[in-house]
């Protein structure tokens, strides 16, 4: 009981800072889970980074295969399979020291060689929320570690713009890389660009 009330203690703490402002927890899992199909929010572990030592902050502990962080400072909600968890972890750390993008990535992939973090898994799944139009508001998103889109029948050419407008398809960015993925804009939800 101490050891929630003080994780509880930490996560409030951690809200308030900077321009958030605080949350109970309850209301970080539920902001964290509405990327997710209805079938897999009530048993997704939930967990944030703490900012400055980028260690996990588990909110709730779950029981199937899907792992969520609520709203980050880029406004982005996230969720994605818990088989991804050693990359992500890694990945806020290395945050967490200022390392560039490029750094992080670089220094990921090399992990990755090493088998320090497990290899993206082909076609897995993970999901973004982003609550302003201006960006695709809700996006799944298929990892196709290599892949090319010759091999997959895919497009490479963006829909971006008819995804900000509710009409978007699905594309595939990085093609041939370990990054290949696949853009899957969510048209026609309560959470999804609006048609215009």
């Amino acid at each position: 009981m101490r050891i929630t009330t003080f994780l509880t203690a930490v996560v409030l703490a951690s809200c308030a800072s900077g321009s958030t402002l605080a949350q109970s927890t309850q209301e970080l899992i539920a902001e964290a889970v509405r990327p997710l199909p209805e079938d897999l929010r009530a048993n997704a572990t939930v967990y944030r980074y703490d900012s400055t030592s980028g260690d996990r902050i588990v909110l709730r502990q779950g029981s199937n295969h899907v792992e969520c962080r609520p709203k980050d400072e880029e406004g982005f909600t996230r969720c994605s399979p818990t088989a991804n968890a050693s990359r992500s972890d890694m990945s806020a750390k290395l945050r967490a020291q200022g390392m560039s993008d490029e750094d992080v990535s670089a220094t990921l992939e090399t992990a990755e060689a090493r088998g320090l973090v497990n290899p993206r898994i082909f076609g897995s799944l993970s999901y973004r929320l982003f609550d302003e139009p201006d960006r695709i508001q809700l996006l799944w998103i298929i990892s196709v570690p290599n892949a090319t889109p010759e091999q997959l029948g895919m497009p490479t050419g963006s829909q971006r713009d008819n995804s900000l407008a509710g009409h978007g398809t699905p594309w595939m960015m990085n093609p041939g890389t370990p990054g290949a993925h696949l853009m899957i804009p969510i048209n026609g939800t309560e959470l999804s660009n609006k048609p215009q």
